[in-house]
């Protein structure tokens, strides 16, 4: 107590020899602040309110993924995808297994699991934007769409569970299939539902930000991103585009993945690129995020009402022979376990892995935070022998020093959830 008065004393003497000079300070913000996303630290130096000056410190989440992947095989390191953007999991997954694929030389765009992975991505794409905007509005002092939008999360990850077994760590995809065993009719006469009324969800989030005066005052002209920046930076996905450079996975033609080739939707660019306008763009996606999912889900529909299939009596069985309608050397999941053999074969296949070519491949998809890549080594075993991501988050974290410069301290908080970074993928 008598140091802190002291302390006070002091520094009451030192303006009053002082007058004319306002000394700068140091302020380290996080790792343990609620609105730092994770465990970012930041060594703020600050003018008053003034933010000069500041530096990212990231090393606090570290688990070596990429070495740990590195001494399993293929198939038994998908889990640890999960753990990466642990807020957006099967995109990391999709990217992972599509490197897979190509070293395979077996890749399919318009296969039916190439449609449900577009589905799930989806969803995903939903799930994240969902906890951004929600947790973006909680740092500005909303509470509402929080409400609203971990409604709508809980939805989504119970299709996730239903699929899978798990409501967050999926291990869904696998290489040239996914997990088959929760696929079936009434799954996707759910999602359609899910997507009517989420429909209305993201409408009422949309509306009560956008007319709030706060809102806009908080984030319009905070966090400027410019067009040379973006490229400079590296950045990616709503940060890249809301600076005006057109730039999306789904629509190349040389990176186009999946199924999204077939479908018609939209991408959306930025006027100024600040907080604001990716807002804006984080909702135009998610709707049209439920335009792909509703176009892809009638095609399946589509698929099974135009083959042998009666509706009447359809069931998951009946789904499974749409599914494998066209062959593409898979098993018939039905009757894997009927004798001795099909069962050893199952597991020596999960055990043993899978041996892949000799090469190099990198393969990155549209995630909903940015391009997430996937870069392998391949040496013809079953391990891969280097294995390298890309994170868009780090890209976009890097930039932050640069945007906060001359705001105040409490615009950092409006530009740090604008940019939608979460740690299991910075570090990794």
């Amino acid at each position: 107590m008598k140091s802190n008065l002291f302390n006070i004393w002091n520094l009451n003497n030192i303006n009053v020899k002082n007058k004319n000079s306002i000394k700068s300070f140091t302020l380290n913000f996080g790792p343990q602040h609620p609105a730092s996303h994770g465990v970012l630290r930041l060594i703020l130096q600050l003018n008053g309110e003034l933010i000069e000056k500041s530096d990212c410190h990231i090393g606090f989440l570290h688990r070596g993924t990429e070495k740990l992947i590195e001494n399993r095989n293929y198939i038994q390191s998908l889990p640890y995808l999960d753990r990466l953007d642990y807020v957006s999991m099967m995109s990391q997954e999709h990217s992972y297994v599509l490197a897979i694929e190509s070293l395979l030389n077996k890749e399919h765009y318009s296969s039916p699991y190439s449609q449900i992975r577009v589905i799930f991505d989806e969803l995903t794409r939903l799930l994240n934007h969902f906890l951004g905007i929600a947790t973006h509005s909680l740092d500005i002092g909303s509470m509402s769409p929080a409400f609203w939008a971990f409604e709508e999360r809980e939805r989504i990850m119970e299709f996730y569970e239903r699929v899978s077994g798990a409501r967050m760590h999926a291990a869904f995809y696998r290489p040239n299939t996914i997990d088959w065993s929760g696929i079936n009719y009434q799954l996707f006469v759910d999602i359609i539902l899910f997507c009517r009324d989420s429909f209305k969800s993201i409408t009422e989030i949309f509306t009560l930000l956008s007319t709030n005066k706060i809102w806009k005052t908080r984030l319009v002209n905070i966090g400027v991103l410019s067009y040379n920046d973006a490229i400079k930076y590296g950045s990616s996905g709503v940060m890249l585009r809301s600076s005006g450079f057109k730039k999306d996975l789904r629509f190349i033609k040389s990176h186009a993945y999946s199924y999204y080739w077939y479908l018609k939707f939209n991408s959306f660019i930025g006027k100024r690129g600040d907080c604001y306008d990716r807002f804006l763009i984080r909702i135009r996606e998610m709707y049209e995020s439920i335009n792909i999912i509703n176009q892809t889900i009638n095609n399946i529909i589509i698929n099974i009402n135009s083959s042998e299939v009666d509706n009447s009596t359809i069931n998951i069985f009946n789904m499974y022979r749409f599914l494998f309608l066209n062959n593409f050397n898979i098993d018939n999941k039905i009757s894997k376990f009927n004798n001795m053999e099909k069962l050893i074969e199952h597991f020596k296949y999960y055990s043993n892995g899978l041996d892949v070519n000799r090469g190099f491949i990198y393969k990155s998809i549209e995630a909903p935070k940015g391009e997430f890549g996937t870069s392998i080594v391949s040496d013809g075993s079953s391990n891969p022998y280097r294995c390298k991501f890309k994170s868009s988050a780090y890209n976009h974290l890097s930039i932050l020093s640069k945007l906060v410069q001359g705001h105040m301290f409490a615009d950092m908080i409006t530009l740090l959830g604008s940019l939608d970074i979460v740690f299991g993928e910075i570090d990794r």
